[in-house]
Order: structure tokens, then C-alpha cells, then sequence
């Protein structure tokens, strides 16, 4: 289940600052800090105004050279790169960082590191992650108790909703339940942080199959929430525990539960858990026995995946089960469609990858073998076929996976060393490219009488060497006839000018330019490879999906989803 830590307000509220030197400082020379803050709130909706007054907090913290206050600025920068850049949002972090060291201030620069963690979790940098974490809690054990218990909340959620460490994560949870338990977990300081650790605990128990501790904190959950009117952790125990009824086998009180709690996940905008609803929904109709209504709830929560990309490992089994109820239907289109979500899925997480390729091979490459062995099984128990029969055929099958397993060693060594090859061109091709812009231009190499005279091939070489460098062959529908027009000029003279000067036919001249461009931006910029490859066709100009994939193989001998599997592995 999904923590309700991700839909925390952050410690100062404040919008980012981009445009400093434009601030009108006089309308707000006198104000305070508070003020600005104040302002602020009351302007929500109103964006115009409310960067008015965090230009105006920027530009009071320079006029007084406060460093804290810098600090706090350069957080607010950060979480406006929060969704646009990740990246330059970790970067600000590091400013923060800079200003609010050795400051004794009560959240910075602690706040910081845990931002920057979360930040890294997003990009699957856990190590880095937990190493921000630890930071953060050494310097609030300094100064800010309340703060260094937040901060080990944090690291339980990660350890138990990332890693699946559950041990650690519930040692941690405990240790902090017996901090709360001595302050009023009542009033608004401690009530939100306390309703969300007794969650972290429930759904720790859940992970580790301890149903009993699982209820008992959902119930404590649920009261707590109940005493102090919080509406949206009281219908999230009440989620939780329709998941751990499913464990129980409890269907009827499960179903119950989760379809009272989630028209309020979705009223709340709670996405993580709408999608932890749907799971849990799917997995509660499939042991009613109602495959059709699971298969339409696991539908759903792939649906959420496909648009926040969030997801984790606890909602993985959707996909198997998908796979097989399609597979059962002879729906090979839709089987094909849920391997191919689950692969890309666990490729994100970095986990299971070998195992997962071998689903695939078993499931989708090689169906014929897995369906022949399975009708002789059931033709073995029919019909009382003698037994070495039956270890004959093992055998064989055990011979033709072998002999399917070598092919894929060797292919995948192939393909590896094709990967290589790749790589090394390119950088000698981005080395060439940078010796090439301090040569003056060259003169392209006589070649004979082609018909065509010399002052056309040079107006025509040239107009192409333009058309590469503007990367005019990115656009779609590219042909002879239209790049002619563009020139001005006649098809057969271009087609002829290709065919000689560059060697190639002009379909494989524009098809070698895109899938050069394609390879040097999958190398540079790694957002690219998280696009399907219908959507990196469309990138680089082609059609579709098939077009494209074929061009790169016929151009590097390798699938373009291979390629990018290697990059992520390499880099």
C-alpha cells in the first residue's frame, strides 16, 4: 500500500523565485518574512501574485545577506523542478544544503537532504537515497527532535514500500511509535505524524503476512483518525484493512472495505492508493472466483501506471495474472500487450530482470513448445501412455530448450557485441564531428561526368549538407519528390547526386541519418528511453513503431529496445 507521506505539505510553502531582479521590492520593503508568507496564502489561485511576494522574500534575503533565508529560497527554486526537472531540482537542493549548513536552524538544512532523497527515489537511486536520509537525520538529532523522528519515518517507508525490507522498516516504525506515545497525539503538531506511523506499521505487518498486528493497528488507525476527524487516513485504514482481509481469505468483508474506501481515495486525489484499491479489488474478485471482474480491476490499476508511472512491487502480480488469463483465451494480441507492460515495469525497477525474460521466452517466443508439452501431459494421464514415452518426450524437451538456450546465449553475445561496436563509432563519429569544425569547408570529391553539371552537384551537395545539419530529415513523409521541391529542383538529379555522393539509395540515406540521430539521443538523453517505441518513431520521424525498429536493425544489427536496455545497464 502506499504511504500517505508522499502527500505531505512541504515545510515552507512558498513558490519558487525565477525573475529576482524584476521584483518590485518598494511595495514590500517594510514587510516581513511572515508577511510575505501570509500574502501568499491568501493569493492561492492567483500566480501572478503569490511570485510577486516569493520575488519579494528572494530579494529581502539578498538585501540582508541572510544565508538561512537564502537557503529557504533556494528550496522553494527546488520544488518547482519538482515534476519539470529533477535533476536542477537536486541541484537547488545542494544550494540549500550550502546556505543552512552549521545554521542550528530547526528543518535546514535536514528538510533538504530528505527532499533531495526523495528526488532520488524517483530515479531509482536508493543507495544515494538512504545516504541523503542518514544526513538529514544526524543533523536533526542536533536540532530538532520532532524533526529526527520524521526523518525515521522516512527511512522505514523507504526500507518497507521500496526495498522490502520489512525487519528493518518495522523496527524502525516501533521505535518511533514509542517516541509519539509520549507527546499529545491529538493536537495538530503530532496527530498527522502519528496517523501515519500507525498506518506504517499496519501495512509493514501486512507485507509480512501478520494479519492479527495488521488489524489491530488499522482499528487503532481508524480511531484515531475518527477522534480527530481526519477523513482521509480513516477511510485509508479502512483500504488497508480490506487488503489484509484478502489475505485472510476474508472476500466478502474485504470487498466491503475497499469499495467503501475508494470513491474516497478518488475524491482525495490519492492516485497511489486509488491504484492500490484496484489491486486489491482484483485480487478479492479472483478469489470469489469472478476472473472477468479481477482481469477488469487489474486493467485499471495498469491504466493508472501507464499515466503516473508509480508503482511498486507490492502491485506487480496484476501482470502474471493478465498474462495468463489472455494466454487461456488464446488472446495472443493482449497476452503480448501485459508481457510487454511487465517487462518494461520491472526493467524500471531493476529487479526479477532474468527471471521476467524468461516468462517472456516461455510465454511468448516459444508458445508452440510450452502448448505441446502441456497437451502431452494431459494426454499422458488420458490415455495411461507408458511411462518412457513420457520421459522420451521430457527429454526432448528438454534437448529443444537446451538448444534454445544456447541460441539465446549466443545471440545475446552477438547482440552485446554489436552493442559495443556502436558505442565506439559514435564516439569516434562525435570526435570527428568536433575536428571537422575547425577544418574549413571542403570541397566534395570530383566523381567523374554524371550528367549533371558540376556548379548543380555542388548547389545540390550543399543544399544537403544543410538538410543534415538542420535536421530537416526528422520530419515524417520525407521523399525524393518532396526534398526535390524543397530544392527547387529535379528528382533524378537528387536521387542520382545520393545514389553517388553518399552512396546510398535515399530511402536508406534519410532512414541512416534518423538512426544515427536516434543513437546519439538515446546515449544523451536517458528521458528518451523511458518512451515507447512507438513514441520514439514518431521522434525521429518515422511512421510507426515496425519502420522504426526495422531501420535500426537493418543500421546496427541490434533491436532498438535491446539498445536501450544495454544504456540503462551501462550508465
Amino acid at each position: 500500500m502506499f504511504s500517505n507521506k508522499s502527500r505531505r505539505t512541504f515545510l515552507l510553502l512558498l513558490f519558487p523565485i525565477l525573475l529576482i531582479a524584476q521584483t518590485k521590492k518598494k511595495d514590500f520593503i517594510n514587510l516581513s518574512y511572515d508577511d510575505l508568507h501570509d500574502l501568499y496564502f491568501k493569493n492561492v489561485g492567483n500566480q501572478k501574485k503569490q511570485l510577486l511576494y516569493t520575488n519579494a522574500y528572494m530579494a529581502k534575503a539578498i538585501q540582508e545577506n541572510s544565508n538561512i533565508r537564502k537557503a529557504k529560497a533556494n528550496y522553494q527554486i527546488a520544488l518547482f523542478y519538482y515534476k519539470s526537472d529533477r535533476n536542477k531540482a537536486i541541484q537547488y537542493l545542494d544550494s540549500v544544503i550550502k546556505y543552512s549548513n552549521g545554521s542550528n536552524d530547526k528543518f535546514f538544512p535536514a528538510a533538504a537532504y530528505c527532499e533531495k532523497a526523495d528526488f532520488l527515489k524517483t530515479q531509482f537511486k536508493f543507495k544515494e537515497a538512504m545516504a541523503n536520509y542518514n544526513f538529514a537525520e544526524k543533523n536533526a538529532l542536533q536540532t530538532n527532535i520532532d524533526y529526527y523522528y520524521v526523518v525515521r519515518e522516512y527511512i522505514a517507508i523507504t526500507k518497507s514500500e521500496d526495498l522490502g525490507e520489512y525487519n528493518e522498516a518495522l523496527n524502525i516504525y516501533k521505535e518511533c511509535y514509542v517516541y509519539y506515545k509520549s507527546k499529545d497525539t491529538r493536537s495538530s503538531n503530532y496527530s498527522g505524524q502519528y496517523l501515519n506511523l500507525i498506518f506504517g506499521l499496519a501495512d509493514c505487518y501486512k507485507s509480512l503476512k501478520n494479519t492479527d498486528s495488521t488489524s489491530y493497528y488499522n482499528k487503532l488507525g481508524y480511531r484515531e483518525s475518527k477522534t480527530t476527524n481526519n477523513e482521509e487516513y480513516k477511510n485509508l485504514f479502512i483500504l488497508n484493512e480490506g487488503a489484509n482481509q484478502v489475505l485472510k481469505r476474508n472476500y466478502g468483508a474485504a470487498l466491503d472495505s475497499i469499495n467503501k474506501a475508494l470513491p474516497k481515495m478518488i475524491e482525495y486525489d490519492n492516485t497511489g492508493n486509488v491504484l492500490a484499491a484496484y489491486f486489491y479489488l482484483g485480487k478479492t474478485y479472483d478469489g470469489l472466483g469472478k476472473k472477468a471482474i479481477a482481469v477488469e480491476n487489474f486493467m485499471r490499476v495498469d491504466s493508472i501506471y501507464k499515466v503516473t508511472k508509480e508503482i511498486t512491487t507490492e502491485f506487480m502480480d496484476g501482470y502474471p495474472y493478465l498474462i495468463s488469463y489472455y494466454k487461456n483465451l488464446g488472446d495472443r494480441e493482449n497476452q503480448l500487450k501485459y508481457i510487454t507492460a511487465y517487462m518494461a515495469i520491472d526493467s524500471t525497477l531493476h529487479k526479477n530482470y532474468r527471471e521476467l525474460n524468461k516468462l517472456v521466452y516461455s510465454e511468448y517466443d516459444t508458445p508452440h513448445l510450452i502448448s505441446d508439452k502441456e497437451i502431452l501431459i494431459t494426454s499422458l494421464n488420458r490415455d495411461k501412455i507408458k511411462t518412457y514415452w513420457g520421459m522420451g518426450f521430457l527429454s526432448l524437451t528438454v534437448i529443444a530448450f537446451g538448444g534454445f538456450a544456447f541460441h539465446q546465449y549466443r545471440t545475446k553475445k552477438q547482440y552485446r557485441s554489436r552493442f559495443e561496436k556502436i558505442i565506439k563509432e559514435t564516439n569516434q563519429n562525435n570526435n570527428y564531428e568536433v575536428n571537422k569544425e575547425n577544418e574549413t569547408e571542403t570541397v566534395p570529391v570530383k566523381i567523374g561526368d554524371i550528367g549533371i553539371g558540376e556548379e548543380l552537384i555542388n548547389q545540390i551537395l550543399e543544399k544537403l549538407n544543410h538538410f543534415e545539419n538542420d535536421k530537416e530529415y526528422l520530419k515524417p513523409n520525407i521523399t525524393v519528390q518532396t526534398l526535390s521541391s524543397t530544392f527547387e529542383t529535379n528528382t533524378k538529379y537528387v536521387s542520382k547526386i545520393v545514389n553517388i555522393y553518399k552512396e546510398k539509395s535515399f530511402i536508406q540515406y534519410i532512414n541512416d541519418l534518423r538512426i544515427d540521430h536516434a543513437i546519439r539521443q538515446l546515449q544523451e538523453n536517458n528521458k528518451l528511453r523511458k518512451y515507447t517505441v512507438q513514441a520514439l518513431a514518431l521522434e525521429f520521424g518515422f511512421n510507426n513503431a515496425e519502420s522504426f525498429s526495422t531501420a535500426f536493425y537493418k543500421k546496427t544489427g541490434i533491436k532498438p529496445t535491446y539498445f536501450i536496455k544495454e544504456l540503462d545497464s551501462t550508465t
